[in-house]
């Protein structure tokens, strides 16, 4: 199954992943800017500039939640496959004891 999944094919969460990390190289580009003045000793930027700082921890929380997503998926994914073979080991099982039952049944007689 693995050599017939693509290579660039989405899975869930991947959107956000990506949204996240633009949005935390966003943030840490307005970080930078944002300290470099006070290290240089010029004047500071306005306030609202400490608040687009907050988008480091935004691009964070939105690329955390798109690897929850991911995880969820895999594991959706994971358990329906493991209930499938589940199943079918069952109905093996379930076959082989309706036949060993009939064998002894005709033994008997």
């Amino acid at each position: 199954m693995r050599d017939k999944t693509q290579t660039n094919s989405a899975e869930p969460g991947d959107r956000l992943i990506r949204a996240g990390s633009v949005v935390f190289f966003l943030g840490t580009v307005a970080t930078l800017v944002t300290v470099a003045p006070l290290f240089l000793g010029t004047t500071p930027f306005p306030t609202y500039m400490f608040g687009l700082s907050m988008l480091m921890g935004v691009g964070f929380l939105i690329a955390g939640a798109g690897v929850l997503q991911s995880i969820a998926a895999g594991r959706r994914r994971a358990r329906g496959a493991g209930t499938a073979t589940a199943t079918g080991m069952a109905t093996a099982r379930n076959t082989a004891t309706s036949t060993s039952t009939s064998d002894g049944q005709a033994a008997a007689r």
